[in-house]
């Protein structure tokens, strides 16, 4: 049974951080694709960012030089720094392997 769960969501102030974390089971992680989606109120679920276990990363443009994604293989984990947050990163942040999803985790931007 494939599990990802996410974790480390909250409320920030603009301008702050946080680390969300995606916990794999289930799956062989090694070597899968691994990537972070989120899904703001009254939109569509876009990508954030994805990770080819082979050094290969890949970010939307509205998060490039603030988020960086990063794995740890040994953890079955990966994971998403996000720095200079913006009331408009305010969203639900999902986790995705080989088409299975995590329950996704709030975040929210404000002061």
């Amino acid at each position: 049974q494939v599990q990802l769960v996410e974790s480390g969501g909250g409320l920030v102030q603009p301008g702050g951080s946080l680390r969300l974390s995606c916990a794999a089971s289930g799956i062989i992680f090694r070597g899968s694709v691994m990537g972070w989606y989120r899904q703001a109120p009254g939109k569509q679920r876009e990508l954030v960012a994805h990770n080819t276990d082979l050094g290969t990363t890949n970010y939307a443009d509205f998060v490039k030089g603030r988020f960086t994604i990063s794995r740890d293989n040994a953890k079955n984990t990966v994971y998403l720094q996000m720095n200079s947050l913006k009331p408009e990163d305010t969203a639900i942040y999902y986790c995705m392997s080989a088409g299975y999803w995590g329950q996704g985790t709030q975040v929210t931007v404000s002061s």
